[in-house]
């Protein structure tokens, strides 16, 4: 189950990744972010919330480790409380803001508990 769960997780990474690579400006107006007068925030669109996220859930899929999973929530966990933060600082959409950290939230959680300190 732990394994099952893990998986899931980890394509569930890379499908939210893939949003961001493959369509980003739909994915930046899903987030309320505003083009500019360049295209550098497509840009960091595909880097940040796509590659980054494409690249790291096919990596925790190779490795194939308790530990590569534990940190992926670790990266789950500084989404999740960034989201957190900006709720009280900077006021978001809070229904849109609560439903991405509670989900980075309960990713955090689960891929954390149960995989950290346990043995390939």
């Amino acid at each position: 189950m732990v394994t099952t769960l893990n998986v899931i997780a980890a394509v569930l990474t890379i499908g939210f990744g893939l949003f961001g690579f493959l369509a980003p400006a739909w994915t930046a107006a899903s987030l309320d972010l505003a083009p500019t007068n360049s295209t550098m925030g497509l840009s960091e669109m595909r880097a940040s919330v796509g590659g980054l996220f494409v690249v790291t859930g096919i990596a925790v899929l190779w490795l194939n480790a308790p530990m590569a999973y534990a940190m992926l929530g670790v990266v789950y966990a500084g989404a999740a409380l960034g989201r957190f933060v900006s709720v009280f600082v900077d006021h978001p959409p809070l229904a849109k803001a609560v439903t991405f950290g509670g989900i980075e939230l309960v990713l955090a959680v689960w891929l954390i508990a149960a995989n950290i300190n346990k043995t390939p």
